[in-house]
């Protein structure tokens, strides 16, 4: 029984590194490929992959797209720029996040948990892309929101009022409706476990991807993502934190 729990967890950690991989590379090829069907990127794979090392393997923090938005600019291109910039969240991040819902339910249907689980884990990180960018991400002078900002000659605010409100009604339905369901359907009757899901999906949303505009982003970046590391981090657990063990439910 231990073997079998120590073996569950250490796939549980593997499938939140292999999603987390899967959500970021997407993201960044959702930008290159985009750039490629306009015409500005001569291969969509090249993405600058940074250095082989330990921590880049497992945060893939140096890979970035490796698109010149200044060459588009300055070519005055900035509706390409701005498409390129704005496919990465929508594109990239907004497709996959439906791709693990099917898969999620599909997974629930054949009652297969393990493929449950990793569509689970698919769509949270996808999830947690949707804060990163708006709203944590989007009040700054650089980076993709700040590029479709530039492009359109749009405010911010007009960025936050159009992403703004349905990026926050996904958020919510993957805390209130799919969190839920998830505890239920992959450990019916395993309280810890339960609870586990419950710490790492409110962690990895609004700590992890919530604490993205700590540094480097501007003084409204810090403070937003001040906001949902110390309040809506603690909050959200509170609210999600299992009651009671309980078999499946409706998402």
């Amino acid at each position: 029984m231990q073997r079998k729990a120590l073996l569950f967890w250490l796939s549980f950690i593997l499938l939140l590194w292999l999603t987390h991989a899967l959500g970021y590379l997407v993201h960044e090829y959702a930008h290159t490929f985009t750039a490629w069907a306009l015409g500005y990127k001569t291969n969509p794979l090249a993405l600058d992959y940074g250095h082989l090392n330990l921590l880049n393997l497992l945060t893939l923090r140096e890979i970035d797209e490796n698109v010149d938005y200044g060459s588009l600019f300055a070519a005055g291109k900035g509706h390409f720029a701005s498409l390129i910039a704005v496919s990465g969240v929508l594109l990239g991040s907004g497709i996959f996040y439906i791709v693990s819902r099917v898969l999620y339910s599909f997974a629930k249907l054949r009652n297969r948990p393990i493929l449950g689980l990793f569509a689970f884990l698919l769509c949270l990180m996808n999830v947690g892309n949707f804060l990163d960018y708006v709203p944590i991400r989007t009040f700054t002078t650089h980076a993709d929101m700040a590029n479709v900002e530039r492009g359109l000659h749009i405010s911010p605010w007009f960025i936050i009022t159009v992403l703004g409100f349905p990026f926050a009604v996904v958020i919510g339905h993957f805390f209130m409706k799919l969190l839920p369901d998830a505890r239920g359907f992959l450990f019916p009757y395993g309280a810890i476990p339960q609870r586990v899901l419950a710490v790492v999906s409110s962690f990895t949303v609004f700590a992890f991807f919530g604490s993205a505009g700590m540094q480097g982003y501007g003084e409204t970046s810090h403070w937003l993502s001040v906001l949902s590391l110390c309040v809506l981090f603690p909050v959200v657990l509170i609210l999600c934190w299992p009651r009671k063990t309980e078999p499946t439910a409706s998402a």
